[in-house]
């Protein structure tokens, strides 16, 4: 195969475009395309703090990567790298040595929350208490709340999260498998800010996952190559392999997918933002019941014989 922009040999197909791109071709697409969504995503964004979610793989290296050039030049913008420390063995040791290897070359802070301090507990840690239930559940819920909480307090006006195009087509098709239309409206990117939650945005959203990793690898991006021991039993696998199934029986349905969440959004939100959530009754963070999602996997967690969230996916 050879490349359309240029005689150089193809390094990656498009079928979803019948397009192919060499190694060179193919960073300067993605920059670019990065580049219009961030665009779109942050219209006249004026100046401030952005924290990035930067978990040390290649998805989250990318995204920091691309946001510090979009931004690097602005005197008016800090940028600080945020990462999570799960306290899973074997596993998060190694991606935060290849995050912090990342931004001392990139020249951007680092900050580091851990489940252990902030929460008291960490995600092995209760998979030994409750070996019935899915580890995604509670760890994703935590780790979507301290990112957040990490972001607040850093007075970060947006949060980046580093979802590809995979990503989101997978979120997209669950949430509508599951009948939980609502939830779509709820995707980054956040056009609205509410109290105590950062607006989220997702410049990789029209990258797929595929030229993610290869943009990481020639652009000689450090990352983790390591899988989540917890990662096997995650709902969301499932989706993941149909959305797989269904891109290689019809290319472009990762981009439809997306397309029809972007669609009904609006929709389902209005032109005016949605009313500002309660408060959780035990830790004050934003909540739409008496607790969060946060302290119910938490309560669960501290006494494995209540039956609640603790047993849901995620």
């Amino acid at each position: 195969m050879r490349c359309d922009a240029c005689d150089a040999e193809a390094v990656v197909d498009q079928p979803y475009r019948r397009g192919h791109l060499c190694g060179p071709h193919l960073l300067d697409s993605v920059r670019e395309r990065v580049r219009r969504e961030l665009h779109r995503q942050v219209p006249g964004f004026r100046g401030g703090t952005i924290a990035v979610a930067l978990s040390g793989g290649k998805d989250s290296a990318v995204a920091l990567a691309l946001t510090r050039a979009y931004f690097g030049r602005r005197p008016n913008v800090r940028l600080v790298a945020l990462t999570v420390d799960e306290g899973i063995a074997g596993y998060r040791p190694a991606t935060i040595e290849r995050a912090a290897e990342l931004c001392r070359s990139l020249g951007v802070e680092h900050r580091i929350v851990r489940f252990s301090e902030r929460l008291g507990t960490t995600t092995d840690a209760t998979a030994e208490r409750l070996p019935r239930a899915i580890p995604c559940a509670y760890c994703g819920v935590w780790r979507r709340q301290l990112l957040n909480r990490g972001a607040r307090e850093l007075g970060a006006d947006l949060l980046v999260l580093g979802f590809n195009l995979d990503d989101l087509a997978q979120t997209v098709l669950m949430n509508l498998a599951r009948g939980e239309v609502d939830r779509l409206a709820r995707m980054a990117p956040h056009r609205f800010r509410q109290p105590g939650l950062v607006p989220r945005v997702a410049p990789l959203a029209p990258i797929p996952e595929r030229e993610v990793f290869l943009y990481a690898r020639l652009a000689g991006l450090p990352f983790d190559h390591g899988e989540c021991p917890h990662a096997g039993r995650a709902a969301r696998n499932v989706y993941r392999e149909v959305v797989w199934q269904l891109e290689e029986a019809v290319p472009g349905t990762r981009q439809a997918l997306l397309r029809t969440q972007e669609r009904l959004a609006p929709l389902l939100t209005g032109p005016t933002p949605p009313e500002a959530p309660g408060r959780c009754q035990a830790c004050s963070e934003p909540a739409a019941g008496p607790l969060c999602r946060a302290c119910e996997f938490l309560a669960a967690a501290r006494n494995p014989i209540i039956v609640g969230p603790a047993s849901a996916p995620p």
